[in-house]
């Protein structure tokens, strides 16, 4: 019997068991959840194997906020190379295998960050790395997105209500985390990462909060209801929500709580397999390297601490064995964005984390002259620069700004800490499973495993013939996106128009507003009849904006308005659709980047820190409309300036006219920009709350935070606008061209695995 036919074998007895129904009868989240649970059951060797190894040695730990790891049965299957055998064998048993689809994305990330983690594990588990992942497990995640009036709505997402599949609750591994206010048990859950082509299975540990004191007996029959169950609520508030809302104190002391809980159960559980082997910890830095990844993680290197010198360890050996242990990944170029905790805030949460800080402090000023906490609040930042004996950006134009504009002080002490580790991603995902048509088509070009080994691509030649097909491929992917957005939104895009796709979080920074402004132009133009040649073109986006972040959902209502208005318009809709997809998630992105002939990355220069939808929109073959930053340069480097349409001011222009921008200048001169902008509060969008109102005043005349157009949105609007244009040119009139450059950024893209990535990680920072 193969696994595959064991497989099914398991699923049918798992489905007559606990469902009492067969492969056939049964419904979506029926035949996931037992395809999930015997899927399990084949790997239960292999995964208990690898994780005894991966105790034993040195090993590496990545901790972050956020795993955005996706639909898992099919993405799992495959790395098993038992997906297509798998589904042919359900089809014979009349199972319908497109019921598979049925299963939920784990809600446990957002956006780049977190898929960027769940890419690094995958990677890890297929190069047989000692890499694990630690993270939290979200009852609700971020929140479901539905549009209402053109508005985003959030809704809760009870992913583990119907698709928690995948996690095995781990009892024998709880910890105990203290909190000023009550001790709570996190218990961990397990997620297997299957390695493509191997037999190891990595693994990603979340942490559940729960109660020490779930119910109280006495005060339940003393009919006080809720503060029987008072400590229960308040245990599991702190994994509710991924990123709660932090505009007052409460919110932030539960993120806050979050973070630390993230970062103490962690740390305790990587000590607890230490001890098994260990009855010193002289030997603590050679048996691990733990990777921060980002700054919600970093209560770690404190945390460590306190732990250590709780079992005898003196605070300076500690302080050692943490600088020795802890690496830090920066994911932002905006001082902003970088974490900061009112030392009060902190003590709020653990009295002695916050005593540790203070001495950490005291001994970098020592040490350095530098100090961690100011004006009362600690820069989580500088104590990762600090505490870590390697510190990395995610493309080379960041890595150098990192450096020279957020840590020049640090860089100057520590210039050996510094390094560039380029994203990636993985291409397991995001060519093999998601374009099952486009890895055909590439196979048959090489004898090489491209999936295992994604630079193999770079030795395929480039011909006529082989962008004709992809060419080709690219249209079926266009058909199916079109029946999927047609079939679940009733939206009508015509897959032969062209497909612009922007889909991302939404940020100012990201220029969401400059597309839809610069659409509203070409909107004008077409109904004018000047713009004859524009081929027909589709304007997709997708993306969530924070719950309180008003100017990002600002943005999302005048892009649903500019839909309104331009799909309903009969002397443009053969020209022009544009459609806000709703709930944008990875499996929303499987489906979005195959079909994608360009790619919005349009951030102002020195902004963006790498990106990775770039990345996996140039694998599938979309060519790049956007900006010299991030990652962009090194794709544009890699496959071709002349094959990307690059626009913009470059960071050394933004650098120059940054104190004497002047916004009004452009506004009054240019008459693109003019009208564009104008449409915000004159082309009859509904905003009765001033939001959009609010929007033009941002670009025309700041805030009390931020100058006049602080993202540059008319610096590069006149550029934008002729980029793209000879983009859509050059497809309109010279397709054969157009062909090779897609092909020519798919032949390039190996670049931009994670593999390489996580090669580099392991080798240089890691020593794994």
């Amino acid at each position: 019997m193969t696994k595959a036919q064991m497989i099914i074998k398991d699923a049918e007895r798992i489905l007559k068991t606990e469902h009492g129904t067969t492969l056939k009868e049964a419904s979506g989240s029926a035949l996931c959840a037992a395809v999930a649970r015997a899927t399990l059951l084949a790997v239960g060797d292999d995964w208990a194997k690898s994780r005894e190894k991966l105790e034993k040695g040195r090993r590496a730990a990545y901790i972050s906020a956020e795993f955005l790891t996706g639909r898992a049965i099919c993405n799992n299957l495959n790395s098993l190379g038992l997906l297509e055998e798998v589904q042919k064998l359900l089809s014979a048993r009349g199972a319908d295998v497109n019921k598979l689809e049925d299963e939920e994305d784990s809600a446990l990330g957002n956006g780049g960050l977190g898929r960027l983690a769940a890419c690094f594990l995958d990677s890890a588990a297929a190069l047989d790395l000692p890499l694990g992942g630690y993270g939290l497990k979200y009852r609700y995640g971020l929140f479901k997105q539905t549009v209402v009036g053109n508005e985003q709505v959030e809704v809760p997402d009870d992913w583990t209500a119907l698709s928690d599949n995948w996690t095995i609750r781990r009892d024998e591994d709880s910890v105990i985390v203290e909190l000023s206010d009550g001790n709570i048990r996190a218990v961990p859950y397990d997620m297997p990462v299957i390695g493509y082509g191997t037999r190891n299975v990595g693994t990603l540990r979340l942490w559940q909060t729960e109660s020490l004191k779930e119910f109280d007996f006495a005060l339940f029959n003393d009919y006080r209801y809720e503060e029987a169950c008072a400590n229960k609520n308040k245990a599991e508030d702190i994994v509710k929500v991924l990123y709660p809302n932090d505009w007052n104190i409460e919110g932030k002391r539960l993120r806050l709580k979050q973070e630390y809980v993230l970062s103490s159960a962690s740390l305790q559980d990587l000590l607890r397999c230490y001890e098994k082997m260990h009855k010193s910890y002289r030997a603590l830095p050679d048996y691990a390297a733990v990777q921060l990844n980002d700054t919600h993680p970093v209560l770690a290197i404190p945390e460590l601490i306190r732990l250590l010198t709780k079992k005898g360890v003196s605070f300076n050996t500690a302080c050692t064995y943490a600088g020795k242990m802890f690496a830090f990944t920066n994911h932002t170029v905006m001082p902003e964005a970088l974490e900061k905790w009112d030392m009060a805030l902190v003590k709020s949460v653990n009295e002695e984390i916050a005593a540790i800080l203070k001495r950490l402090n005291r001994r970098s000023l020592r040490e350095t002259g530098l100090s961690l906490i100011k004006d009362g609040m600690i820069h989580m930042a500088d104590l990762a620069v600090y505490m870590s004996f390697a510190v990395n950006g995610v493309a080379k134009i960041h890595s150098e700004l990192v450096k020279t504009s957020l840590f020049p002080a640090w860089y100057r002490l520590y210039p050996e800490r510094f390094h560039n580790k380029t994203n990636g991603v993985t291409q397991r995902r995001w060519l093999s499973l998601c374009n099952k048509e486009l890895c055909g088509v590439l196979a048959s070009h090489t004898d090489k495993d491209f999936v295992k080994d994604l630079s193999v691509l770079g030795q395929i030649k480039p011909t006529k013939q082989l962008a004709k097909e992809l060419a080709g491929v690219k249209q079926i992917k266009k058909k199916q996106l079109s029946k999927y957005l047609k079939h679940f939104f009733s939206a009508d895009i015509p897959e032969s128009f062209v497909f612009d796709i922007q889909v991302k979080r939404l940020h100012e920074y990201k220029r969401q507003l400059m597309n839809a402004l610069s659409i509203y132009d070409l909107y004008l133009d077409v109904k004018a009849g000047k713009l004859k040649d524009l081929p027909p073109v589709a304007f997709l986006f997708g993306g969530k904006a924070a719950p309180g972040y008003a100017r990002a959902k600002a943005v999302i209502r005048y892009i649903n308005e500019l839909s309104c208005l331009i799909n309903a318009d009969p002397d443009v809709k053969d020209k022009m659709r544009v459609m806000f997809v709703p709930n944008y998630n990875c499996s929303l992105a499987e489906k979005l980047i195959p079909a994608a002939d360009f790619s919005e990355q349009i951030s102002p220069a020195g902004t963006e820190a790498s990106g990775t939808g770039n990345m996996k929109f140039m694998i599938n073959g979309a060519v790049t409309i956007g900006t010299w930053d991030g990652a962009n340069i090194e794709i544009a480097q890699a496959a071709g300036e002349e094959n990307e349409f690059i626009f913009g001011a470059r960071l050394e222009e933004i650098e120059k006219i940054k104190d004497s921008y002047d916004t009004k200048a452009i506004y009054e001169s240019d008459e693109h920009v003019r009208r564009a902008v104008d449409s915000l509060t004159d082309a009859g969008f509904a905003d009765e709350d001033g939001a959009l109102s609010e929007l033009k005043t941002s670009l025309l005349e700041g805030a009390s935070w931020h100058s006049a157009d602080h993202y540059y949105v008319l610096k590069d609007f006149a550029s934008y606008r002729e980029a793209r244009l000879k983009a859509y040119e050059t497809y309109a009139k010279n397709k054969a061209a157009f062909d090779m450059m897609c092909l020519k950024n798919t032949l390039s893209s190996g670049l931009f695995s994670s593999d390489r990535t996580i090669k580099q990680y392991a080798e240089e920072i890691w020593k794994i």
